[in-house]
C-alpha cells in the first residue's frame, strides 16, 4: 500500500514537472518570438486571450497602438489576424477578397444564425450566394425600397406627430427611435406594427402586439450583447464548462427561434387567404412563403427565420445607434445643427415635410451621417472573416483558417489618415469627397464593410437614417437637457450603443407648426 502511494505521488510530481517545464519552454519561445516580431506576450493554451477586455474594439485598439497595425495573434489555438490599417484592409478585401470570404464557425453563429446558415455568418459557397441573391433581388432591392417609400414616410410622420403632441419637458430619444425603427423593420418583414406611435390611439393599443414587441426588443438586445462578448470558450472548448456563455446563447437563441416561428405561422395563415391576389407582395415573409411553395426544400422555415433574423439584427439596433449618435453629436455642436437646419430650409422649405427623394440634395446631411459613422460605426469590428487558404498581408504570412478581425473603429479614427483632428466631429471633412476618393490611402472608411461580404442592407439603412434625422431637424428645435455636454461614452454591444440613453429638450419649429398639426395616424 505504501509503495503504491509513493509511486502515485512520484507520478503526479513527475507529470507536474513535465507540464511546468513545457509551459516554461513555451514562454521562453514566445518571448524570443515576441522580441523579434514585436507582438504581445502569448500565454500557453490561451494565447492572447488574457489581453482581451470589453469593449472588444477598444481593447484591440490598445494592442494595435502598442504593437502595430497588422498583427498575428492567437486566441486559444486559433490564429487571428488583427488589422487596424487601411492599406492592409484593402489587401484583405480586394486582392485577397475570395480568400477572406469565409466566416469562422463561432458559437454566436451557431445559436443566433441557425447553425451558420444565416446570411451574415454563412460560409462562402452556394448557400451563401443563394442567400445574397435572394436578399439583393427580393428583400432590399432598389425597387422594393421604392415601393416601401410611403410606408417609411408614414412611420416617420407618426413619430413626428407623437413628439409634436408630447408635453413632456424632456424626452428619451432612444426609446422613441427604437420604437420607430422596430415598426419599420417589422412592418417590412411581417406587416406588423408593435408600437402605437400616436397618442390618440395609445389608450387602446393591442396588448398582444406590444408584449410581442417588448419580447423582440429584449431578445435583440440580448443577442447583440452576447454576440459581442469575446469569451474563452469560443476558442477553448473545455472552458464552456466554466464560463457558461454558450449556455446563455443557446437559451436566448431558442427563445428567439420560438418568437420567429410564431411570426411565420401567423403570417402563413393570412398569406394562404390572400395568395391568389394579383398584388405584388411587399411583405418579406410573403415573398419567402411564395418561394417556399414552389421550392419547399430550398426555402425551409429555417431559412425563412434566418432571413428574418438577419434583417432584424441588421436593421434595428444599428439604425437606432446611428441616429442616436448623430443627434448627440449635433446637440454638442449647435453650429453644425444650425447649418444642417439651414440646408433643409433652403432645399425643402416649411410648407411640407422632407421626403426620401430629397435626401440626395441634402449634401451636408449626408456629410453629417458619414462623419457620425466614421466616429461611431454601427459595427466597430467588422464581422469576422476567415482565410480559406494561406496568403500574405503586409508582409506577414497568414495561415489557412486564420480569423480576420478588421477594426473599423481604429482605422476611421487614425490621425495618419484623417489628420490631427481625427477625433473631432467635423462633417466638413467629407465635402468634395466621392466614395472612391476615400480609398486613396486604402480602405479608410468602411462602416459597412467591403468586398463580397459588404452589408447588403447599406442602402436601406442609409435611407432610413437620413429620412429620420432630416425630419427631426426640420421639425423641431433641439437643446441639451442641461448646460453640460452630452456624454459620448460608449456602451457594450455589437452595434456600440451610447452608454446612457440620449435625453433631450425639444420644441416644434414655429415655421413647421402648421404642417405638424395636420399629421395624424
Amino acid at each position: 500500500m505504501e509503495l503504491n502511494f509513493i509511486f502515485e505521488t512520484a507520478t503526479i510530481f513527475f507529470l507536474f514537472f513535465l507540464v511546468t517545464k513545457y509551459f516554461i519552454l513555451q514562454l521562453q519561445l514566445q518571448l524570443r518570438r515576441d522580441k523579434s516580431q514585436k507582438s504581445p506576450l502569448a500565454l500557453p493554451i490561451i494565447g492572447h486571450l488574457h489581453l482581451i477586455k470589453q469593449p472588444l474594439h477598444q481593447s484591440l485598439l490598445k494592442i494595435s497602438a502598442a504593437f502595430g497595425q497588422v498583427l498575428l495573434l492567437r486566441f486559444g489555438s486559433c490564429p487571428v489576424l488583427l488589422v487596424s490599417s487601411a492599406s492592409a484592409a484593402k489587401e484583405c478585401f480586394t486582392t485577397n477578397d475570395i480568400i477572406f470570404a469565409n466566416r469562422p464557425l463561432l458559437p454566436a453563429g451557431k445559436h443566433f444564425g441557425y447553425d451558420h446558415s444565416m446570411l451574415a455568418v454563412a460560409p462562402y459557397g452556394h448557400h451563401w450566394r443563394n442567400l445574397r441573391r435572394l436578399t439583393t433581388l427580393h428583400v432590399v432591392s432598389s425597387s422594393r425600397l421604392s415601393a416601401l417609400s410611403s410606408f417609411f414616410s408614414d412611420e416617420v410622420h407618426s413619430l413626428l406627430h407623437r413628439l409634436f403632441t408630447d408635453v413632456s419637458p424632456t424626452i428619451n430619444l432612444r426609446s422613441h427611435i427604437w420604437e420607430l425603427i422596430m415598426n419599420i423593420v417589422m412592418g417590412m418583414i411581417a406587416g406588423k406594427k408593435y408600437f402605437i406611435m400616436d397618442n390618440t390611439n395609445a389608450t387602446n393599443p393591442n396588448p398582444n402586439s406590444i408584449n410581442e414587441g417588448i419580447r423582440f426588443r429584449r431578445m435583440i438586445e440580448e443577442v447583440f450583447k452576447l454576440a459581442m462578448t469575446a469569451c474563452m470558450e469560443d476558442f477553448i472548448p473545455v472552458m464552456k464548462w466554466f464560463c457558461g456563455m454558450e449556455k446563455k446563447m443557446k437559451k436566448v437563441g431558442k427563445e428567439m427561434d420560438e418568437l420567429l416561428q410564431e411570426l411565420v405561422e401567423e403570417r402563413r395563415k393570412s398569406w394562404r387567404l390572400i395568395r391568389s391576389s394579383q398584388e405584388k407582395e411587399k411583405i418579406v415573409i410573403d415573398v419567402m412563403l411564395r418561394l417556399q411553395e414552389s421550392q419547399p426544400e430550398e426555402y425551409s422555415d429555417k431559412l425563412i427565420k434566418g432571413m428574418i433574423m438577419a434583417l432584424i439584427l441588421g436593421g434595428t439596433e444599428t439604425s437606432v445607434s446611428s441616429i442616436e449618435w448623430a443627434m448627440a453629436l449635433l446637440l454638442n455642436h449647435p453650429q453644425t445643427l444650425k447649418r444642417l437646419k439651414s440646408e433643409i430650409k433652403q432645399h425643402i422649405g416649411h410648407e411640407r415635410l422632407v421626403k426620401d427623394t430629397d435626401i440626395p440634395k441634402l449634401k451636408y446631411l449626408n456629410n453629417v451621417i458619414k462623419e457620425t459613422l466614421r466616429l461611431y460605426p454601427p459595427g466597430p469590428l467588422l464581422v469576422a472573416h476567415e482565410s480559406s487558404k494561406p496568403c500574405n498581408i503586409s508582409g506577414l504570412h497568414v495561415p489557412k483558417n486564420t480569423i480576420l478581425l478588421v477594426n473599423a473603429y481604429a482605422i476611421q479614427r487614425d490621425p495618419k489618415l484623417w489628420g490631427s483632428d481625427s477625433m473631432e466631429f467635423k462633417p466638413e471633412r467629407f465635402e468634395g469627397y466621392h466614395d472612391d476618393d476615400l480609398d486613396d490611402k486604402g480602405l479608410k472608411y468602411i462602416p459597412f464593410g467591403y468586398g463580397r461580404r459588404r452589408c447588403p442592407g447599406e442602402g436601406m439603412g442609409m435611407k432610413v437614417v437620413a429620412l429620420v434625422l432630416a425630419s427631426l431637424v426640420q421639425c423641431f428645435e433641439w437643446e441639451r437637457v442641461g448646460e453640460e455636454m452630452v456624454s459620448l461614452d460608449e456602451g457594450h454591444g455589437l452595434a456600440m450603443p451610447m452608454a446612457s440613453p440620449l435625453h433631450a429638450k425639444l420644441k416644434p419649429c414655429i415655421d413647421m407648426a402648421h404642417v405638424l398639426s395636420q399629421l395624424s395616424n
